[in-house]
């Protein structure tokens, strides 16, 4: 008895992982409704940010060597090296998929 639970255990189980869903995003089509935003640009100074763009919301201080230090704001995340910008990074929005296939 033990073995057969064993054997229909698994095949159950294979049966879900074989049968997975994968939702795949192409990178340009990630926060599509944020791309009209101005973000700081490379090498802009922390104080140039801080008096164009405001306060951010929370401040991450800086890690590693050289030090790398992160700003986020609502809609993206603006990484620093020592005093100078790195990039700057659009936050995904998540949305229900499953209202937006209703609406088709």
């Amino acid at each position: 008895m033990g073995k057969l639970f064993a054997v229909i255990f698994t095949t159950a189980l294979a049966a879900q992982v074989s049968f997975a869903e994968v939702i795949k995003l192409p990178v340009g089509s990630q926060a599509a409704d944020k791309q009209h935003l101005v973000l700081p640009n490379n090498g802009q100074s922390r104080d140039s940010v801080e008096a164009q763009f405001g306060a951010p919301e929370a401040v991450n201080n800086a890690v590693g060597e050289p030090p790398i230090s992160s700003w986020q704001y609502r809609d993206y995340i603006v990484y620093f090296e020592y005093d100078k910008v790195l990039h700057s990074v659009l936050k995904h929005s998540a949305k229900n998929l499953d209202s937006e296939s209703e609406t088709e």
